[in-house]
């Protein structure tokens, strides 16, 4: 075996158990701290013979409060960046986004107009799901020309649809009371996963979790897109139906994702490029690696969001603040030729 294969297969099993030690130890960070001893002592024991014998405090604080943040902080931070690295794959464009088909600015729509209307977590979920996968659905039909739809009009058709839609939340904006409905539209839009409960996960878990899995099922895939079509045919790849299931397994990736954290930025740019640099061009590797990192990523955000300060500042504020400094570090780097 030589050393780069070899460095591939020790970073990607490094990579595997990351989040799961990164997660133990945020789980414990906070105005009320914790070992890592305490930690795992609470959730092994918890796991495996209930709360008894457990400091009770110390039960509620991991398993009814941190526990659910951090699983959501895991799944999104992972969904998001493998998101972000398949439609720079399928789009063969740098700066693809999760966002690129207008997913996140309808599902931030559909999230105001159920805070405007019930203050319902599950409605604001159930919104935000339902106005992002109908979003991407106008993106497509107005994309579609003589039957047909390219690369370019789908990135085009994306700006439009994302474009409308923020006027949409603007208009929201204006419409709410600014005593009571337009701070809670404001906060929710800047990014934050303190409402999270086992409840939510429930229901927005598994659209992430089909996702990543149809994702990782395909990476190999992805390294196909950057053939002609005629060149991706004779190999027995369709690339039409390629582009479609990804975008399926991408969009309800993000949807689900910003239903229950509001939009969260920079993660499907930076991390993929971040994977890149690490692993070089090879979906089969950037994939995995941009969802152990992302995951990471999120994770550490929201934990320094939460632990801080006093008062919890949004994820969208530190995401920026860390993700764009990086980013120009990349650019500075790499003259822009490896992203």
């Amino acid at each position: 075996m030589t050393g780069k294969p070899f460095f591939r297969v020790l970073a990607i099993g490094g990579l595997v158990v990351l989040p799961l030690i990164v997660g133990l130890f945020c789980i414990g960070v906070g105005r009320y701290s914790l070992t890592l001893g305490e930690s795992f002592q609470v959730l092994i024991k918890g796991a495996l013979f209930g709360r008894d014998g457990l400091d009770p405090q110390n039960y509620s604080v991991i398993v009814n409060i941190r526990l659910p943040r951090v699983l959501l902080a895991l799944l999104s931070g992972a969904g998001l960046a493998v998101s972000g690295a398949a439609f720079q794959a399928i789009f063969t464009n740098p700066l693809a986004t999760p966002d690129t088909l207008g997913v996140a600015a309808g599902a931030s729509f559909g999230a105001v107009l159920a805070l405007l209307a019930w203050e319902n977590l599950l409605w604001i979920q159930a919104m935000a799901l339902a106005v992002g996968l109908a979003a991407v659905l106008l993106t497509y039909w107005i994309s579609r020309r003589k039957g047909q739809s390219s690369v370019l009009m789908m990135i085009l058709s994306g700006v439009v649809v994302s474009s409308m839609f923020q006027a949409f939340v603007s208009l929201v904006k204006y419409m709410a009371d600014p005593e009571d409905k337009l701070p809670a539209i404001t906060y929710w839009l800047m990014g934050s996963l303190s409402s999270v409960t086992f409840r939510n996960l429930m229901v927005g878990a598994p659209f992430i979790l089909v996702g990543l899995a149809v994702i990782y099922a395909m990476r190999w895939k992805l390294n196909v897109l950057s053939l002609t079509e005629d060149e991706a045919r004779s190999m027995g790849v369709s690339v039409k139906a390629l582009r479609l299931v990804i975008v399926t397994a991408a969009t309800m990736i993000t949807a689900s994702a910003i239903s229950m954290c509001g939009q969260v930025g920079w993660i499907g740019l930076l991390v993929p490029h971040i994977s890149r640099m690490l692993f070089g061009s090879n979906n089969r590797y950037v994939v995995p690696a941009s969802m152990s990192l992302g995951a990471v990523f999120l994770l550490v955000i929201d934990t320094a969001a939460r632990s801080a300060t006093a008062a919890e500042i949004p994820v969208s504020i530190l995401t920026a603040t860390v993700g764009a400094p990086f980013f120009i570090f990349l650019l500075k780097k790499t003259g822009g030729n490896q992203l």
